[in-house]
C-alpha cells in the first residue's frame, strides 16, 4: 500500500456540476457503462444494457435486495414553522425512533404531522441522533403514505420539487428486485438493472444470488479524518441464507466470476468472510449468516469473495471510492474518473455505471 492510499485528500477529483445527475435515464438499461479493465488499464464506453456481454454460464451476480423506506418527513412546529425529520430505523415497531431532524428542537419540544400524527423530542446525542416519541403506532405506515424518499443532498428537490417527483422518486430510487423494507439509501448500482436483463443473464446460464444489507445514514456522512485508518464506519445489518450462500460458494469452487453488485453488496460479502468464512484449498467460503458490519474497505484490503465490482460514479472522498480503489488501484480509479468527466458521464446515484473486470 502507498503511504498516499491512506490519506482523505489523495481521494479527491475535480467534477463539473452540471454532471450530477438530477434524475435518472429515461430508461434504465440505457444508462452508460463504463468498462474498466483493471489489469491491463483499458477503458471501454457501453450501454448499460450490454453488461450481459461481460458474463460466460456458471459466472454469478451478487444483487443487494434492500427495500428504501420513504423515511423523509415533513412536519410542522407549534409556531407553524416546517420541520424536517429522517429516520434512521424506519422499520422498528413502537413509539420511540431515532432520527436526524432539520431545524433541531429542544427537548420537550413537539412535531405535528398529517393524519393526527405528533412527536416529542426526548433526547439528542453527541452525533446528532434524536430520539423521538410519537403519539401513536403506525408510524412505519404512515411514511410508506407520507413519507418522501430520501435522496443525498446533491440531488436537488427544494421548493416543492420533493413532494412534485415524489412518486417519481418512489420508483427510480428503487431497483426492481428490491424486498425486505430497511433502508434509508439505495444501492444505486442496482438501479440499471432491468428484467429482461436479469432473465438474458440467467439464459446464459449466469446465477443470480441475492443478500441483504440494509444501507444506513452512515451513507450520507462524510470522512472527517485526514488520515483513512482513523475513520470509523457506521454499522450496518445485513445477512445472506444458506441457499444463496451456496450459489456463491460453488462459483468460487468452479473458479467463476463473481460480480458484486454495488458497494453495500461488496461490504456484506467481504464481511461475511470474515464472520463466517472458512478456507478450503486457497478459496474462502460462505455461510448463512444475519448481523450487523462497519467494514471499511480502502486501499491495502485484500478481497476474499469478489472478482469484479458492478457500481457507480461516487462522491470525491467517500467511501465507495475508496472502495473502488481499493479493488482496481487508486491510481486507475483516478485516471478512469478522470475519463467519466472527459466523456461526460453522469455521476452518483442517479447517474450511469461502471463495471471492473
Amino acid at each position: 500500500m502507498n503511504p498516499e492510499d491512506k490519506i482523505l485528500s489523495e481521494y479527491n477529483y475535480e467534477i463539473p456540476p452540471e454532471l450530477i445527475a438530477q434524475k435518472p435515464a429515461e430508461r434504465r438499461a440505457d444508462s452508460r457503462l463504463f468498462v474498466i479493465h483493471k489489469n491491463s488499464g483499458k477503458f471501454e464506453h457501453k450501454k448499460f444494457s450490454d453488461i450481459t456481454d461481460y458474463f460466460d454460464a456458471g459466472d454469478c451476480i451478487v444483487l443487494n435486495t434492500t427495500k428504501v423506506v420513504p423515511s423523509r418527513l415533513f412536519g410542522k412546529k407549534a409556531s407553524g414553522g416546517k420541520v424536517e425529520l429522517l429516520f434512521l430505523e424506519p422499520c422498528q415497531t413502537g413509539a420511540e425512533y431515532r432520527v436526524l431532524m432539520k431545524p433541531f428542537l429542544e427537548t420537550g419540544k413537539k412535531v405535528f404531522f398529517e393524519d393526527g400524527f405528533e412527536c416529542v423530542i426526548k433526547s439528542k446525542t453527541k452525533s446528532g441522533e434524536i430520539l423521538v416519541e410519537f403519539n401513536k403506532t403506525g408510524v412505519f405506515e404512515f411514511l410508506q403514505k407520507r413519507g418522501i424518499m430520501p435522496l443525498p443532498p446533491y440531488i436537488n428537490r427544494k421548493n416543492g420539487l420533493a413532494r412534485e417527483l415524489s412518486d417519481f422518486d418512489k420508483e427510480r430510487y428503487q431497483t426492481i428486485y428490491a424486498g425486505q423494507p430497511g433502508a434509508i439509501a439505495a444501492p444505486t448500482a442496482g438501479l440499471h438493472f432491468t428484467g429482461e436483463i436479469l432473465e438474458k443473464l440467467k439464459r446464459k446460464g449466469v446465477n443470480i444470488a441475492k443478500l441483504t444489507l440494509h444501507v444506513g445514514w452512515g451513507t450520507f456522512k462524510p470522512i472527517t479524518s485526514s488520515d483513512l485508518n482513523d475513520h470509523k464506519m457506521m454499522s450496518e445489518k445485513y445477512y445472506i441464507d444458506a441457499e444463496n450462500a451456496e450459489i456463491i460458494n460453488n462459483c468460487v469452487r468452479n473458479n467463476k466470476k463473481i460480480a458484486s453488485v454495488g458497494t453495500t453488496s461488496t461490504r456484506a460479502l467481504e464481511s461475511l468472510s470474515k464472520e463466517t468464512g472458512f478456507v478450503e484449498n486457497g478459496k474462502t467460503y460462505i455461510k448463512a449468516f444475519c448481523g450487523e458490519t462497519s467494514i471499511f474497505i480502502y486501499p491495502g484490503y485484500s478481497f476474499k469473495i469478489i472478482n469484479a465490482l458492478i457500481t457507480n460514479l461516487h462522491l470525491p472522498k467517500s467511501t465507495p471510492l475508496m472502495m473502488a480503489s481499493a479493488f482496481c488501484s487508486r491510481k486507475t480509479m483516478l485516471s478512469a474518473y478522470k475519463e467519466a468527466v472527459k466523456e461526460k458521464y453522469r455521476f452518483f446515484s442517479y447517474g450511469d455505471s461502471m463495471i471492473i473486470i
